[in-house]
């Protein structure tokens, strides 16, 4: 707010200044008693307008510089006008740019600012800046100035606009190589933790996961016969153990090359696909077979069509949903259901009775899973909400947004 009004401020003050310069430079062509230096009436009652136009287009001068340079540079060089409007458009002109452009404003602006100076030389003393300048008194002879006096105080009042402009355009390039380098360091700080997180995770996790799934294997080698419930349970254990492995190399991998799940290149860890739609009574059958009860509804229309983001982040709520059931519930059964099509998007509802209270602590603790849900969702564009219902169950309920494409049937 301060630098604005600043701004407007600033802006103000030039083209008042320029105005004024413009009633002054008028007012000296149009009464100077002399017969040296006389335009004809409608030059410069032309020459006037056009200065004030300059004037008014210096408020457009750093979004159109190279406009309104040409617009200033004109009433000096073509007309005879002051130069004010065009030393300032100058200075905006050096601020946007560095190339043939700015260079070729420079040489019109001289040109323009040296007429300019020449033709305030030749008046009379007591109007004239450049005679001031030279020592001319107001009420004595002029001063013959030389020619290469105007072109070098030209040169000067060039000069000044110019390095300004190049300043401001140093400065604020400056400013934006600090903010790159900025955003350097702290990328290299998130790669950095990144990297220690992925180190935590692989020893730590990998280690528990590669303990359980060879407790697994152990346990259905001991199994009494390969159809016993112990195991079944003892395989699927060790099949979600493996899993787990995978999808956690998988992370690891990202963490560390700070690259997409979905992304693939040379020299990474070789990928799995995504989980689809398709992929949920699997999920669903699995959850049973460790000994959680669920009844489901899964309609979906048009399955296979849903966008992977979609897919994928239905599939992590469905699981995410279930295995709180499997930690939190004490085996109690779950109620799924999963309806869906394009145009209407993706409804997830999962409940479960709500365990009864037991004295002593808890055996699990709480987790972050409802929050990585609410984020998922968040991320997909959809609504979720959580949290136990007046029926004495926990409910998980969200929707994804799922559009309909141009290919999709009406």
């Amino acid at each position: 707010m301060v630098r604005r009004i600043g701004r407007t401020t600033f802006t103000t003050f030039v083209i008042g200044s320029s105005v004024f310069s413009s009633f002054f430079v008028f007012g000296a062509q149009a009464f100077e008693p002399g017969p040296l230096e006389q335009f004809p009436p409608w030059l410069v009652g032309i020459s006037f307008v056009a200065a004030l136009a300059a004037a008014t287009a210096l408020r457009w001068r750093h979004q159109h510089p190279v406009l309104v340079t040409g617009i200033a540079v004109i009433p000096p060089l073509l007309l005879v006008a002051e130069a004010l409007a065009a030393l300032i458009a100058l200075a905006a002109l050096a601020a946007s740019r560095r190339d043939r452009v700015l260079w070729l404003g420079v040489v019109l602006v001289l040109a323009g600012t040296t007429l300019a100076v020449r033709r305030d030389a030749r008046r009379e003393p007591d109007l004239s800046v450049v005679q001031a300048l030279f020592g001319a008194d107001s009420t004595g002879e002029r001063v013959d100035v030389p020619l290469y006096a105007s072109v070098l105080i030209a040169a000067v009042l060039t000069a000044i606009p110019l390095g300004v402009g190049l300043w401001r355009r140093t400065r604020r390039e400056l400013s934006r190589s600090e903010v790159k380098e900025q955003e350097l360091l702290s990328e290299m700080a998130r790669q950095e933790e990144r990297a220690r997180i992925a180190r935590e995770m692989h020893d730590v996790l990998g280690h528990r996961l590669t303990q359980l799934s060879l407790q697994a294997g152990a346990l259905e080698v001991s199994a009494p016969t390969d159809d016993s419930p112990a195991t079944r349970a003892a395989r699927s254990v060790r099949a979600t153990a493996r899993e787990s492995l995978d999808d956690l190399r998988q992370v690891v991998g990202v963490l560390r090359e700070g690259g997409s799940l979905t992304a693939s290149g040379g020299g990474r860890i070789a990928e799995r696909t995504q989980p689809t739609l398709a992929d949920i009574p699997e999920l669903i059958a699995e959850t049973r077979r460790t000994g959680v009860p669920a009844n489901v509804t899964v309609v979906l229309e048009e399955s296979t069509a849903a966008p992977t983001a979609l897919a994928a982040g239905a599939y992590r709520i469905v699981q995410e949903s279930l295995t709180n059931v499997a930690r939190h519930a004490g085996g109690a059964g779950a109620e799924v259901s999963v309806l869906g099509k394009p145009g209407d998007g993706v409804s997830i509802e999962i409940s479960n009775p709500l365990p009864r209270e037991v004295s002593g602590a808890p055996t699990v603790a709480p987790g972050t899973g409802l929050t990585g849900i609410a984020e998922r969702v968040d991320a997909l564009g959809g609504t979720v909400s959580t949290g136990p219902t007046g029926e004495g169950t926990f409910r998980v309920h969200a929707w994804l947004p799922w559009e309909r494409t141009v290919g999709d049937a009406s």
